[in-house]
């Protein structure tokens, strides 16, 4: 991606600060029309100029697959819709890198889906899979999760943090680490955009060694924005600029490079 001459003031600064070549988001709903993030072209380069504020040059787009989604947003479908968004922001001179990605609802099928191609796995690299909890009641992910490690895919387990029925958040969490899932928290989770229950457990995860990586799961610029700056502000003053990095860097970019990431259970507190 020839565009580091265009490099916005965020993005630049982002870069600089942590030495690094891209800064990656693995999980957002940026393409229009497809589930519950933009309605339209217009909206989805408005979220899309809103991430580049916000320091990320790399976003996985992903968006809704099954669960209610089911048997729309194939991974073709990701793919048609993230050439066309890639596309727009060419002709517009935005320097923003869209991957095809999807957000995918726990299910028996994913390992039939995915060796049909049906499911989109993180960057098209066939290496890892956003796997998502019902919000409404729970669906015990282990079996999936080891299904996908079979196969030679690593679960990204994403926002446990956020499920009110999970009252036992440790021994889940300890269980997908376990069976080799690495657990992604959403960056407003660590500022308390999901109330108060979703940052203690945030942090507890943080600072218990748990988490694997942080992500915006942006859906608009309005109720659900990109806020992966102030997250990492916040982490930085919590647990040190070293495992900042891991969590909002260096750990996205492996996701994205088809690199497996170690879970984490050491149980320190970054720099300390």
């Amino acid at each position: 991606m020839e565009i580091a001459d265009n490099w916005s003031p965020q993005q630049a600064a982002r870069l600089d600060e942590f030495n690094a070549l891209r800064s990656v988001d693995i999980h957002c709903h940026c393409l229009p029309g497809l589930d519950d993030g933009p309605k339209s072209v217009e909206d989805a380069v408005a979220l899309c100029a809103a991430l580049v504020a916000d320091g990320i040059t790399t976003v996985v787009a992903t968006p809704h697959q099954l669960g209610r989604y089911d048997p729309a947003n194939s991974a073709d479908d990701v793919r048609s819709a993230v050439d066309l968004l890639n596309a727009e922001l060419k002709d517009r001179e935005m320097p923003l890198e869209v991957l095809t990605g999807g957000d995918v609802r726990v299910d028996e099928r994913i390992p039939r889906f995915i060796e049909s191609g049906r499911l989109a796995t993180v960057a098209d690299a066939g290496r890892h899979l956003l796997l998502e909890l019902p919000h409404e009641l729970f669906i015990d992910p282990i079996s999936s999760i080891g299904s996908l490690r079979a196969s030679g895919i690593q679960a990204v387990v994403t926002h446990p943090e956020r499920y009110a029925y999970l009252h036992d958040l440790q021994d889940f969490a300890t269980k997908c680490l376990e069976h080799g899932a690495v657990l992604q928290i959403t960056s407003g989770s660590l500022l308390g955009d999901f109330g108060r229950r979703a940052y203690d457990e945030a942090w507890r995860l943080v600072l218990s060694g748990m988490v694997g990586l942080v992500a915006s799961d942006a859906h608009d610029i309005k109720r659900r924005p990109p806020r992966m700056t102030a997250a990492i502000a916040v982490l930085k003053q919590t647990v040190g600029p070293a495992l900042t990095r891991v969590l909002t860097i260096e750990n996205p970019l492996r996701i994205v490079n088809g690199e497996f990431i170690q879970p984490r259970n050491s149980g320190q507190r970054g720099d300390a």
